[in-house]
């Protein structure tokens, strides 16, 4: 089992800034998200050595960050670390969302015409259960909610937990163990 993982959200995009549900649209980063990407290098080069899995989103905001923090060459693409799927609410801002739905929750309701929590949750346990085939550090670029639902599951949480683990662009998680609990080491650095 992994002794621990490394998750990174992707650098900033023009949607992340403008708070835009940025599920499957495949946007580019902006000048301040390579930045961010590229400062990542200098702070995983500790993990290089360690590392003996790395799974990156296809989406280009997630390949962009992984190729600039200096992991393309080891990275395997995983569908199971795209972003979930806002489906109907795609682009708009919960504010948005809101006015049309206002007690929506994507914790608990999902997304019309998208996935809904269970989906997010069989793909987070797909990947968490490559994690545990592996040994020493495994990274994960991927996305904001993908990642916050991977979090809570590894720290043994329902996925509504997620929602209490605020992502923001171009930071890390570690995620680890003490003993025999897995922990959460590490967050937004």
């Amino acid at each position: 089992m992994a002794e621990r993982v490394v998750i990174v959200r992707h650098g900033a995009t023009e949607w992340s800034v403008s708070r835009r549900h940025t599920g499957r649209t495949d946007l580019p980063l902006l000048s301040e998200g390579r930045t961010q990407a590229a400062a990542l290098a200098d702070r995983l080069g500790a993990e290089r050595d360690r590392v003996s899995l790395v799974l990156c989103s296809p989406l280009r905001r997630a390949r962009e960050t992984c190729e600039l923090a200096g992991f393309a060459d080891r990275a395997e693409l995983c569908q199971d670390l795209c972003e979930w799927d806002y489906g109907d609410y795609e682009g708009l801002t919960t504010v948005q969302i809101r006015a049309r739905d206002p007690g929506w929750n994507l914790w608990t309701d999902g997304s019309p015409g998208g996935e809904r929590p269970e989906d997010v949750v069989a793909r987070a346990r797909r990947v968490l259960a490559r994690f545990a085939a592996a040994d020493g550090t495994c990274l994960a670029f991927a996305h904001g909610h993908v990642l916050r639902a991977l979090t809570a599951l590894w720290l043994e949480m329902d996925i509504t937990a997620g929602a209490r683990f605020r992502l923001e662009a171009g930071a890390i998680g570690v995620l680890g163990h003490e003993r025999e609990t897995t922990v959460l080491e590490r967050w937004n650095g």
